[in-house]
């Protein structure tokens, strides 16, 4: 067997192959959803993935506004935030973020699994969230994923 035969290919902007994925988060559990998104984005299902690279799918995520929380997360899951002015901590609820903004618990919950880089930004920009059924990406023909037969 000759080894020196063997390249190791490194994907880059030019050579990554980015397809649409569409996502439907109806009684999907956040935490999964958002793990198996931020994989897709960062192409890690993909056999180039190079991690300094931006090779990952464009996500669609549609029906946020029905997902699931497991045991008592609606109550006490909290979301902190700080104004930046002294004693400006504030702190939100599950249930009054969903109320307020739904796409927010999903936007946050795949930013905090994404790279804390300059690549972890762009790669945030592949992903589209959105409350309801319907998109406004019919023209990218995205491809549906079933997210209970990825493990």
């Amino acid at each position: 067997m000759d080894t020196l035969s063997y390249k190791t290919i490194s994907a880059n902007q030019k050579t990554a192959n980015k397809e649409w994925i569409l996502i439907d988060a109806e009684n999907q559990v956040l935490g999964r959803l958002a793990s198996i998104t931020a994989k897709f984005l960062r192409g890690k299902y993909k056999t180039n993935f190079t991690p300094h690279a931006d090779a990952g799918d464009y996500v669609i995520i549609v029906n946020a506004d029905k997902i699931r929380l497991t045991g008592d997360k609606w109550e006490q899951k909290e979301y902190v935030r700080h104004t930046g002015y002294p004693g400006g901590q504030r702190i939100t609820s599950a249930k009054e973020m969903m109320a307020k903004k739904p796409t927010a618990m999903v936007e946050k919950a795949v930013k905090g699994m994404l790279p804390k880089n300059k690549l972890g930004s762009q790669l945030f920009r592949n992903m589209h969230v959105y409350a309801g059924a319907e998109h406004n990406h019919e023209a990218q023909k995205p491809k549906q994923i079933n997210l209970n037969s990825i493990k």
